[in-house]
């Protein structure tokens, strides 16, 4: 049975201050949730190649730091369903 990964957009965003760029991370991940892989984006994605896009705006820089993100559903870096 071969595995699917799933690639997730996460995005990192500051409430407070709302000045302060956002920060855009790439993750791929399996099945079972476990993370296979994490990269920092230099910018904002310019395609819509995303399984899921999740955010977390407590001003946070990092993945292991957040305690709650949103799944941002119809997200215009998600990849459109195929009907």
């Amino acid at each position: 049975m071969k595995e699917t990964t799933r690639t997730v957009l996460v995005i990192l965003l500051n409430r407070f201050i709302r000045s302060v760029k956002p920060i855009y991370i790439e993750v791929a991940s399996d099945e079972k949730g476990n993370i296979l892989n994490e990269r920092q984006l230099k910018s904002e994605p310019k395609k819509a190649i995303y399984d899921e896009v999740w955010e977390n705006d407590d001003g946070k820089t990092e993945i292991s730091s957040c305690n709650h993100f949103k799944r941002k559903y119809r997200h215009a870096l998600e990849k459109k369903a195929a009907a």
